[in-house]
């Protein structure tokens, strides 16, 4: 059965490849995800939320060989403050769980925020809403489907 991610870019009529992998709790990190699909770190993207000071929830995707530069964000979104919202509340915010956020077919539309490289990228993965499943397409495509905001987020 398709992701509810999946199905969000067959409506949009996107070409993507599904890759399910071996996942454990151990091993939820998008380095370990590269290795398991055979996609380099910089090409598999970890998705995070995140809160601002005045904007609220916000969603990040970043190369997953890099790490979120949350004062970059703060300035990008209009914050002051950014910082990552605690585990615990993840599912409630976007339905998925740590290890299978995907930045596609969250509960509510937050604002996306997707590293700069990714509009170079031909292949690129993110989670495809549940561990074990990553969509791989086009930077540009994904750029398209969730109508992100590009912008240099890591330090």
């Amino acid at each position: 059965m398709k992701s509810i991610a999946a199905r969000i870019l067959d409506q949009l009529g996107v070409s993507y490849e599904l890759r399910e992998y071996e996942w454990s709790e151990e091993e939820l990190d998008a380095v370990s995800v590269a290795r398991k699909i055979g996609l380099p770190p910089e090409q598999v993207f970890k998705t995070l939320v995140v809160r601002g000071d005045r904007t609220g929830v916000m969603v990040a995707s970043i190369p997953g060989n890099a790490e979120l530069d949350l004062k970059k964000l703060a300035a990008i979104s209009g914050n002051k403050k950014v910082e990552m919202v605690h585990v615990r509340e993840i599912q409630g915010l976007t339905g998925y769980v740590r290890g299978g956020v995907s930045p596609l077919g969250m509960k509510k539309h937050y604002p996306y925020y997707l590293d700069e490289t990714a509009e170079i990228i031909d292949r690129l993965a993110v989670s495809a809403g549940q561990r074990g499943l990553q969509l791989v397409l086009s930077g540009p495509d994904l750029i398209r489907a969730t109508g992100a905001k590009l912008a240099a987020l890591t330090r």
